[in-house]
């Protein structure tokens, strides 16, 4: 059987208290804050934090699971307000530290993710909100298969500016087909 929550570089697992520590760091920088949430950018104190993980493990629709390099502490995925009735439910990343960014951690973490959601949960559909100018979640987002469903008009309000929200949704049978169609490249 294959191991469902690890991948070539990455591990998901919980989140400890010393993740909590890391993660309240993160919230201190504004970069992190404007992509990551609408809401005003604030720092999140550790008790917050605390009560949230605390949440998510309490909760049968909540997954919050750290990204791990070996035993270095990078971010976190999360799987989130699952309506089983629907078998859908809503996804979320962070990778906190910039220079670990767009190194592929947050591609394969997202992948595991997905596998977690459509093959251990049995998921139909996952979803997320992008902010238009987040780039780098736009490029992780589509290059997984996240199909583009729509946006919320102007609903991000920055610095004089109004940006849209994305909503991208992806299935469980358009992921396998992906998953086919890409071992099926490696064959040839």
């Amino acid at each position: 059987m294959k191991a469902i929550l690890h991948g070539h570089r990455v591990r998901l697992g919980p989140v400890t208290d010393e993740h909590l520590e890391q993660i309240s760091s993160w919230f201190n920088h504004s970069l992190f804050l404007r992509r990551f949430d609408a809401a005003a950018a604030r720092p999140r104190s550790y008790d917050s934090l605390k009560k949230w993980r605390d949440d998510a493990n309490k909760s049968d629709n909540d997954f919050l699971f750290s990204i791990c390099d070996g035993e270095t502490f990078i971010g976190f995925v999360e799987l989130d307000s699952i309506l089983w009735n629907q078998r859908n439910g809503w996804v979320s990343i962070a990778i906190g530290d910039a220079d670990l960014q767009g190194k592929g951690y947050g591609s394969e973490a997202m992948e595991l993710l997905i596998n977690y959601a459509f093959h251990e949960l049995n998921l139909h559909r996952l979803q997320l909100t992008v902010f238009e100018y987040n780039q780098p979640a736009l490029w992780l987002y589509e290059n997984l298969g996240f199909a583009y469903e729509g946006a919320q008009r102007e609903f991000i309000l920055r610095d004089g500016e109004a940006y849209d929200m994305f909503i991208y949704g992806l299935l469980a049978r358009e992921w396998r087909e992906q998953k086919e169609e890409n071992a099926e490249e490696e064959l040839e």
